[in-house]
């Protein structure tokens, strides 16, 4: 199991170690971590060349701080950006950034760099697994969501025009640099979608963490202690399952709790983030998975109304009406299910609950069950 989340005096930042034996890493978590990302990377890097891959909305805001603290460090560093937005994990940028890296020259024992969320990060750590056949990969994510859910794990890959996430590899980071200041310059959509992610956390396996987001969200919200205390909560509780479960055989399954319905919804909508972006997908599918178990008779109504309650009062979606637009059907929908990463020999596989914290991986789920549920929900 991963090691217990200690706090790194004097600067009241935070360590989370992912114990994977020689791929273990360590998740530093803590206002101000950019600025000194330069010392950090040069402790364990120390004389890596550095590629930086930019969200180029990220760029604008915090790519100045990385490369002065980069230099000050001695550290020889080239960026690179990608456009934002779900389009950008693709074939075409993935081919581009390879053809960027090989064409600066950067070496095998070199390191490649994500700043930015989710895409970046997954598009980044992809483009480090295939380069020279794996170089060395940091992480510098900067929203919430990628902070406590992508940038942990190893995950790396990009979406497909039969998914999302199916083109991919299992490889691990060097290290994490989350800086919770930079979450300061988050659009509140952004933060919220990415408290989805923090909000799960809780519902899968620890029921006391999900009634202290009940209690002590606004503090998260508003850029106070709680919110390193949320990150940090939930990097460990990330970094057990990894250890526990590095390539997804079992207990890692139940980090997908809500987002085979939540995949399924960013699939129907095109990935169009006006419409939903990946937080807010993963809320409705929560919603969706925790009202499919009442259904099943697995858990009371008393539980949905709580979940239902906590992810209304930080302003998420709850229901698939939530999304604006017209919405394919239920067939469609089967279509996508289908296609999920979780799916063996065909059988379904979803992420069901027997009440807070209590999440537990179904197999062989009745497809009739799955379409009858759907159909009901996308006429209410």
């Amino acid at each position: 199991m991963a090691d217990t989340i200690a706090a790194t005096a004097p600067s009241e930042r935070t360590t989370v170690h992912v114990d994977l034996g020689a791929r273990s890493y360590d998740i530093l978590i803590g206002r101000g971590l950019i600025g000194d990302a330069g010392y950090q990377i040069a402790s364990i890097l120390p004389k890596a060349r550095l590629a930086i891959i930019a969200d180029e909305t990220v760029a604008k805001l915090h790519l100045g701080s990385l490369s002065d603290s980069l230099s000050a460090s001695g550290l020889g560093h080239t960026a690179y950006t990608l456009p934002s937005g779900e389009s950008s994990k693709c074939f075409a940028e993935f081919e581009r950034l390879c053809d960027e890296v090989l064409a600066g020259r950067f070496e095998r024992g070199d390191a490649i760099v994500a700043l930015g969320g989710g895409v970046a990060g997954d598009l980044a750590g992809f483009v480090a697994s295939a380069t020279r056949r794996g170089m060395a990969f940091v992480q510098v994510p900067t929203t919430l969501l990628a902070q406590v859910d992508s940038s942990v794990g190893g995950k790396t890959g990009i979406n497909s025009r039969h998914g999302k996430n199916l083109i991919g590899a299992f490889y691990q980071p060097s290290l994490v640099l989350a800086d919770t200041a930079v979450l300061d310059t988050l659009p509140p959509r952004d933060f919220r979608a990415g408290y989805a992610e923090v909000a799960k956390y809780g519902l899968l396996g620890d029921a006391e963490f999900f009634a202290w987001l009940e209690t002590n969200w606004k503090g998260v919200f508003e850029g106070g202690p709680e919110r390193e205390e949320a990150v940090a909560r939930s990097c460990q509780a990330k970094a057990d399952i990894v250890a526990a479960d590095e390539f997804e055989a079992g207990k890692r399954a139940l980090l997908n709790l809500g987002h085979t319905f939540g995949h399924a919804l960013e699939s129907a909508v095109a990935y169009e983030t006006e419409r939903l972006v990946h937080g807010e997908g993963v809320s409705i599918g929560m919603m969706l998975a925790h009202e499919f178990s009442a259904r099943l008779g697995l858990v009371g109504e008393d539980t949905v109304l709580r979940v239902r309650a906590h992810l209304d009062d930080v302003g998420l979606p709850v229901r698939i009406q939530d999304i604006p637009g017209q919405l394919p059907g239920v067939d469609t929908f089967m279509d996508i299910i289908a296609q999920d990463k979780k799916v063996s020999r065909g059988a379904l596989t979803f992420i069901l609950t027997r009440g807070i914290g209590e999440a537990f991986v179904e197999k062989g789920v009745d497809p009739g069950v799955v379409t009858e549920f759907l159909r009901e929900k996308l006429d209410q």
